[in-house]
């Protein structure tokens, strides 16, 4: 197993992700806990330090599962991360109460990394509202050693990061953001990163293999890898571009079963950067990946002029693009609970005069009226 540096401490280069834990049944609620302990038994034996877990993981029963498999190892041989749920807004008054449940469910009495969950659109302002004192709070169990390293985690956009930094950004030592090499244009991620590095933070990564959805390609994208590197599995390629990136520290993967697990620890074994011609060559995949399932916005923002309603289109349009790349997911509903009805998809009239000044010629009517139906809004 390799290892990063972080402050005075040695963090395993790839972390154990507990929201994918094995479950029975098919039931994400029920966490097959001894199908689990039997994984953090493998990945401390091979090196593993850092578990990453938070409230409303498995319906809240990840901390619970987690804090047992870990329970029988000496406390100083690991690393345990959780998260204050402000992803539900009916949380924020409880910063407290919910803090010290955490402790028990987990059977620890400090945490070792504690971080503000899921800063996005939906929760910077509540978040920033100092009527709720999680700010505070959180900073006052860090003074008291119940945290020992606090930071955030986020998946909004650049200007909800950056507010999120300039109100508490003295405070924080690491970000966790979406990261991988599909992302780092499409989300934005490479801009992310350039901004935590202005702060100096570490990043912590999240979604390496984007659910999944890069742990295999389509036969032509597979092919251009296997020849640049024949023996580096698919999944290894996503690794390996996070170790290629400066300021990476943490690699979180959510393995939901032995062989994932025993896999990625195997690639963790070694350091191995991407050259600048197979970092192209990824990019270029991931370009030509997106394209298929994407619309070609360049925001440039003609449409807006000319529409009647004034809606953000190159914002709902990347926001569609998500929504279809990924299949649904969170990221598209949560970010558009934050617009005003009239600023959302549905609120498109279907006039075209948008389509009549747009470079691309994207069909955006037709666009927003899938987005609306996707989303039920």
């Amino acid at each position: 197993m390799i290892y990063n540096d972080f402050q005075d401490l040695k963090l395993s280069g790839l972390g154990m992700g507990c929201m994918r834990l094995p479950v029975i049944d098919g039931d994400d609620a029920k966490v097959d806990e001894k199908a689990a302990a039997e994984m953090v038994d493998y990945a401390m034996e091979q090196g593993v330090n850092y578990y990453d877990t938070a409230w409303g993981y498995h319906s809240g029963n990840s901390e619970t599962a987690i804090g047992k498999a870990l329970s029988k190892y000496d406390r100083s041989s690991f690393y345990l991360a959780t998260k204050f749920p402000g992803y539900d807004l009916s949380n924020m008054g409880k910063v407290e109460e919910i803090f010290e449940e955490q402790l028990k469910k987990c059977g620890v009495e400090y945490f070792d990394f504690y971080l503000f969950h899921n800063v996005c659109e939906m929760n910077i302002d509540a978040y920033l509202d100092k009527q709720y004192g999680i700010f505070e709070y959180l900073c006052k169990q860090k003074e008291a050693g119940r945290i020992k390293h606090l930071g955030f985690s986020a998946h909004g956009s650049y200007d909800v990061m950056k507010r999120f930094l300039e109100a508490y950004g003295e405070k924080m030592e690491f970000c966790q953001i979406q990261l991988n090499y599909l992302d780092w244009t499409f989300q934005d991620a490479k801009k992310k990163v350039e901004l935590l590095g202005e702060y100096n933070l570490p990043v912590w990564v999240m979604e390496p293999l984007r659910g999944g959805k890069l742990a295999s390609l389509a036969r032509e994208h597979e092919d251009r890898l296997k020849e640049l590197r024949p023996d580096e599995g698919i999944p290894a390629w996503a690794f390996r571009f996070l170790q290629s990136l400066p300021g990476v520290t943490m690699i979180l993967s959510g393995m939901s079963n032995y062989e994932q697990m025993k896999a990625n620890i195997a690639t963790f074994e070694t350091k191995s950067p991407l050259n600048e011609n197979e970092m192209e060559t990824l990019l270029d995949v991931a370009d030509n990946m997106l394209k298929k399932k994407t619309l070609p916005c360049t925001a440039c923002h003609y449409c807006v002029s000319h529409c009647p309603q004034k809606l953000d289109i190159p914002e709902l349009l990347a926001l569609y693009n998500e929504h279809c790349f990924t299949d649904g997911g969170f990221i598209a509903p949560m970010a558009l609970m934050s617009y005003a009805d009239e600023k959302k998809p549905s609120a498109c009239i279907g006039c075209k005069s948008c389509e009549a000044v747009c470079p691309q010629q994207i069909k955006i009517s037709e666009a927003m009226a899938d987005f609306a139906q996707k989303l039920g809004m």
